[in-house]
């Protein structure tokens, strides 16, 4: 089954909770704006570590400067997907645990949507087509628990997380993508899995997905625990 569709125009926040989005966090990359790509080792807690673009051993600076997308990383390198091993594994407040290997998520039915991605910095790539599964249908499987109010969502590229209350992650436009502009999603954007909020600035969008946790509560994730808001929404008042 494909499921065709374009992002809802406006979408309803004001019974998801949270407060504007701040870019209190961001000032320490700002300078990094006309660059294709933001290399950090680990970032401080403070963001006043975080590094200019320089190239590094695997050359992707080379290679990343597209259609104005520009790559922030936490880690000194990028995960690497192998088909064959690699799991999605759903956790925490579930009746069932599931595991599922890449040739499960292809079998699951696609959908497909067009939106713009909105980063925090202020860079906009506008028209982006994405392709995945959607989260509902991936927790339909693990089935959460009635405790389960949030979920936290964890990267291969430690130590990144972040996570969404429950209402958040209904929202009809919330996808785990594995296709990005009819092409399997690249090294750089996150393959093989990443997770796609339109109504949230990027750094919500948490790439390189492996695992998902079922919780009791919304943790702050790795960007919330050095100065941003926890709530991301696009357009919102910048101040704090």
């Amino acid at each position: 089954m494909h499921e065709n569709e374009q992002r809802p125009r406006e979408i309803p926040r004001e019974h998801l909770g949270g407060r504007p989005i701040g870019r209190y966090g961001f000032l320490g990359v700002l300078g990094a704006g006309a660059a294709s790509v933001v290399w950090g080792g680990p970032i401080s807690r403070t963001l006043s570590r975080v590094i200019n673009p320089v190239a590094d051993s695997t050359g992707l600076s080379k290679v990343i400067p597209t259609s104005g997308w520009r790559i922030y990383t936490v880690a000194s390198t990028m995960p690497k997907f192998d088909p064959a091993t690699w799991r999605l594994t759903v956790g925490g407040l579930v009746e069932t645990p599931v595991s599922l290997s890449y040739a499960d998520l292809m079998e699951m039915s696609r959908a497909e949507q067009v939106s713009t991605f909105h980063c925090v910095t202020g860079w906009v790539v506008k028209d982006v087509h994405w392709a995945g599964v959607r989260l509902h249908e991936v927790l339909e499987r693990a089935k959460p628990a009635s405790g389960a109010t949030a979920l936290r969502f964890v990267s291969s590229e430690q130590p990144y997380d972040d996570s969404l209350t429950r209402a958040q992650a209904a929202l009809p436009d919330v996808l785990l993508a594995y296709e990005m502009d009819g092409l399997p999603i690249k090294r750089e954007h996150g393959a093989p899995l990443r997770l796609v909020i339109p109504d949230m600035y990027g750094y919500k969008s948490v790439k390189w997905v492996s695992q998902i946790t079922l919780e009791g509560v919304a943790r702050d994730g790795y960007w919330e625990q050095r100065g941003y808001d926890r709530d991301a929404w696009v357009g919102s008042n910048d101040s704090r």
